[in-house]
């Protein structure tokens, strides 16, 4: 560019813009990684939660239960626990727990329980969502054994790509 003129020539424009569609499309793929890589954890979360609250929930009633019924159970039952409580007065009340599957769809559904007590109490809770079952992989599905004094449970929880299995084994609270 000579002194006494003013303005761009129209090669420099045309690298100006050039760099700037560079660093433009530099930064939206990485805005689409990061936002992708959010999606992807979450539904990892999702998974990883959705296992841990099935087997809180599952380990706090085993750690209580007399009886476990967890061989030759029929769908949508997967796991029968019972137990009972004595009052003051040395009343029973008796409680039994079944936990069992709900809209099992391609092998994932929701697993519930059902609590029943002999005092009139009954309700029903939902566990956790996207829980894997499909006796023919026994490899990766849900699936509980029980050989006295304890409960062996492995989860598996399933959502878009994300799989998560974990094992517990509960035995039974001591009498204090």
């Amino acid at each position: 560019m000579k002194r006494d003129e003013k303005g761009f020539t129209f090669i420099e424009l045309i690298v100006a813009l050039g760099i700037i569609a560079l660093v433009g499309s530099a930064a939206a793929m990485t805005t689409f990684q990061v936002l992708k890589g959010t999606e992807r954890n979450n539904d990892h979360l999702t998974v990883v939660r959705q296992v841990q609250n099935a087997g809180y929930w599952i380990s706090r009633d085993a750690r209580m239960a007399l009886s476990v019924s967890a061989d030759n159970l029929t769908l949508p039952d997967f796991l029968v626990l019972g137990w009972t409580i004595w009052d003051d007065n040395g009343e029973p009340t008796y409680h039994t727990v079944t936990y069992y599957f709900e809209g099992l769809n391609d092998g994932v559904g929701t697993l519930k329980r059902r609590h029943w007590s002999s005092d009139g109490a009954g309700e029903q809770t939902l566990i956790a969502q996207h829980i894997y079952y499909d006796p023919a992989d026994p490899s990766r599905t849900s699936r509980v054994s029980y050989v006295t004094p304890s409960l062996t449970l492995q989860l598996t929880a399933l959502f878009e790509q994300n799989i998560e299995t974990r094992e517990y084994i509960v035995s039974h609270r001591p009498d204090l």
